[in-house]
């Protein structure tokens, strides 16, 4: 059962409609989640990360992004995780944190991709942030972003969007989201139905494809187009 990790003062502090699809409307409670709302398992984590909204301070300014779609990868066992048969290495260290810590690992180049732990420092586990809905801040992301596309979920529906609108990279590993002033996460009083459905790119995982481990917010138009 989903908990509900919102501390004294749960009213929304500011309410905004983008269009009436209702999968994109979003109500910010200015809670920062605490620590107990990371210390679960993954795929537990990865469901309840999907409606909460991501706070990026930059030099630009404050970029705000909803999150609609997550992935959960839990090593040892978990064929499709880096860190699987718990594999330590430089990239993969990060997941040997508590949770509600920061691991980035590039694809592609120089595209980062954000993930959160999950569990205890013991506990290698980790939630990808596959996509958001840019909600404040849309100008400042399209600055950095320089993308020739007018649809706002080109520029951040996918992984390495993700990690680009936030300007992150491997600097940013091992982050606590519960004490970083850069980056953290907040509450949303707005709830949404969730979709399970097969993770993605993971061919090579064997048996481990199959796990509906990816999470969505039925009907946000946000969530990445991968197969």
């Amino acid at each position: 059962m989903q908990q509900d990790f919102q501390q004294q003062d749960p009213k929304p502090q500011k309410k905004t409609k983008l269009g009436e699809n209702p999968a994109e409307k979003y109500a910010i409670v200015n809670n920062r989640l605490p620590r107990e709302f990371y210390t679960v398992g993954v795929v537990e984590l990865a469901q309840q990360l999907c409606g909460k909204i991501i706070v990026r301070n930059l030099p630009q300014g404050q970029v705000k992004a909803l999150i609609v779609e997550c992935e959960a990868y839990k090593a040892p066992e978990d064929k499709a995780c880096h860190a699987y048969n718990n594999k330590k290495t430089e990239r993969t260290q990060y997941f040997w944190q508590d949770g509600g810590h920061l691991y980035i690992y590039s694809i592609y180049g120089n595209n980062y991709c954000l993930n959160v732990t999950a569990k205890t420092k013991n506990d290698p586990e980790a939630v990808l942030i596959r996509g958001v809905q840019i909600i404040e801040g849309i100008a400042i992301v399209k600055e950095l972003r320089k993308m020739k596309s007018n649809k706002l979920q080109d520029l951040s529906n996918g992984p390495g969007k993700v990690g680009a609108c936030l300007q992150l990279d491997k600097s940013h590993n091992a982050i606590d989201l519960v004490n970083s002033q850069d980056i953290y996460i907040i509450d949303n009083s707005v709830q949404y139905e969730i979709e399970a459905s097969k993770r993605i790119n993971i061919d090579y995982a064997e048996e481990w494809t199959d796990m509906l481990w990816r999470f969505t917010i039925k009907g946000n138009s946000y969530v990445s187009k991968g197969k």
